[in-house]
C-alpha cells in the first residue's frame, strides 16, 4: 500500500493518505478538515509552491484575475470540474493580480491560464476560458 503526501488545503500541512483510502473523505491530522473540500483552494505564493512541491496527486491550477470577464465567465466551470477531478488533483486557483511575482515566474502571458504540476514541475499549460467538460478531457489527456 503506497502513501500519498497531500498538502491540506485549510492549514497547509503535509498529509500521508494511502493511495487505497484516497477517495474516503481523508481529514487533515493538523486541524481536522476535510483534505477535499470539492472547491478550488486559493493560494497565495508561499502556498501555491508548497502544494506544487509537496503533493504526491497532480495540481491543477487556474491563474486568473478579478478584473478578467472570460476568467468570471469560466468559474462555475472551473468550479464543476474541481467535484469531479478530486481525489485524485488538488484543483487550485491563483489570482495573478495579487501574486504578480508567480505569475511571472511562470510566464503566465493570458488569462485564464490553467496548468498541471506535479512533482514541483509544469506538465502542461492551455490558455483561454473552458467549460467543465473540457477541463476535465484536457487535465484527464495531459496525464495518461
Amino acid at each position: 500500500m503506497e502513501n500519498l503526501h497531500i498538502v491540506c488545503p485549510h492549514c497547509d500541512a503535509v498529509n500521508r493518505v494511502p493511495s487505497v483510502r484516497l477517495e474516503e473523505e481523508a481529514t487533515c491530522g493538523t486541524c481536522k478538515r476535510p483534505l477535499f473540500t470539492g472547491h478550488p483552494t486559493d493560494l497565495s505564493t508561499e502556498r501555491f509552491l508548497k502544494h506544487i512541491q509537496r503533493s504526491d496527486i497532480p495540481v491543477l491550477v487556474d491563474f486568473w484575475a478579478p478584473w478578467c470577464g472570460p476568467c468570471r465567465t469560466m468559474a462555475p466551470f472551473y468550479e464543476e470540474a474541481t467535484r469531479h477531478l478530486e481525489p485524485y488533483f488538488r484543483v487550485v486557483k491563483v489570482n495573478t493580480e495579487a501574486e504578480q511575482q508567480l505569475a511571472t515566474r511562470f510566464a503566465i502571458r493570458s488569462i485564464p491560464t490553467l496548468a498541471v504540476f506535479k512533482g514541483g514541475r509544469e506538465l502542461a499549460r492551455q490558455p483561454g476560458a473552458m467549460d467543465s467538460k473540457s477541463i476535465i478531457a484536457w487535465v484527464q489527456q495531459h496525464l495518461r
